[in-house]
């Protein structure tokens, strides 16, 4: 039988979180055992904020060397990018003539952006949903996984997808959320009630990146939200040292007990203190093997070719299905 499907998005200005590190690559070895799974930097996306262009291919190649630096293999999973597929745009002009204004009109993301881009609400700001959609269907996918501020997203493809069907027959999977297995929950060092994300990347305190140097995770480990009372112990009335806890012992293979027991007696100085070195030593080899991968351009752009090769390959049967239902006239 065929594996499923699973396909990701990731913006080409993402660097992943320590987060990510700690909670979702521990996943992904499972993943492409399971599932065939496609990562898709989304460089048609971020156009629809005003780029460099030297700057959106530098990001693009950074994003997909980070992919692979955290451990998805090239030979296991589908990496490529977006713009390299040009299914993607054929397939979005198709579904943006079988959804309805009013219900992009209902899309918050939109709202929310066009507030912070004023001088820049451009169509597809408006339609960046539509291309979503596209982005999923075209593979056929069966699982996504998606945060709380995709769903609605999520949600318009499945209605894009049954609305097709419900035209021409079983064209396309409708698919589900991908809901991870539990796995460690990192928390923001200045928010320590809610997880570290990109989102709350004002504050740079708050938030490790895989790519930060060394002297700046132990400066923002140093400045970490703790408590007044000096006690280091793993408690829902502590989240500040419960999430340098869980930390410390997802970045040395510890459990939490242990953790606890290592540092009883000592002060938050020194906790703070060990745990951004414990998570520099962690990180490094990713970020070694980061600065490699970008430093041999050649394996980089094999990767690159093979993988939207791969992807179009995937996508092709897809589309010409698309194109037959809704009547184009086929090559001859």
């Amino acid at each position: 039988m065929k594996k499923p499907i699973i396909f990701s998005g990731l913006q080409p200005t993402g660097i992943p979180t320590l987060g990510t590190v700690l909670g979702a690559t521990e996943n992904w070895a499972r993943l492409s055992a399971e599932y065939n799974c496609l990562y898709c930097v989304v460089d048609m996306h971020a156009l629809t904020i005003r780029q460099d262009p030297e700057t959106l291919r530098s990001y693009s190649r950074n994003a997909l060397a980070w992919l692979i630096a955290l451990g998805l293999s090239p030979d296991e999973n589908t990496l490529y990018f977006q713009s390299h597929v040009p299914a993607h745009g054929e397939l979005a002009w198709i579904l943006n003539c079988y959804t309805y204004v009013g219900e992009l009109n209902r899309m918050t993301q939109f709202k929310d952006k066009s507030a912070k881009n004023e001088e820049n609400i451009n169509a597809g700001l408006y339609t960046y949903p539509v291309l979503q959609a596209a982005d999923i269907l075209l593979y056929q996918a069966s699982l996504v996984p998606v945060g709380e501020d995709q769903r609605q997203h999520l949600e318009l493809a499945r209605n894009i997808a049954l609305r097709f069907n419900g035209i021409y027959g079983e064209v396309f999977t409708v698919p589900d959320v991908y809901i991870a297995p539990v796995g460690a929950k990192i928390m923001g060092l200045q928010t320590p009630e809610k997880k570290m994300s990109k989102s709350e990347a004002e504050n740079e305190n708050n938030l490790v990146l895989v790519s930060d140097a060394p002297e700046a995770i132990l400066k923002k480990f140093k400045r970490a939200v703790t408590d007044s009372d000096n006690e280091i112990r793993f408690a829902e009335e502590k989240p500040g040292i419960s999430n340098l806890l869980t930390i410390f012992a997802c970045a040395t293979g510890k459990t939490i007990p242990q953790a606890e027991a290592e540092f009883a007696g000592q002060g938050y100085g020194q906790l703070k203190t060990r745990v951004g070195e414990a998570v520099v030593e962690m990180l490094k080899p990713y970020q070694d093997t980061h600065a490699k991968l970008m430093a041999d351009g050649a394996y980089l752009d094999t990767v690159i070719k093979e993988g939207a090769a791969k992807a179009a390959d995937m996508a092709a049967p897809t589309l010409t299905a698309v194109k037959k239902a809704v009547g184009y006239p086929m090559p001859v």
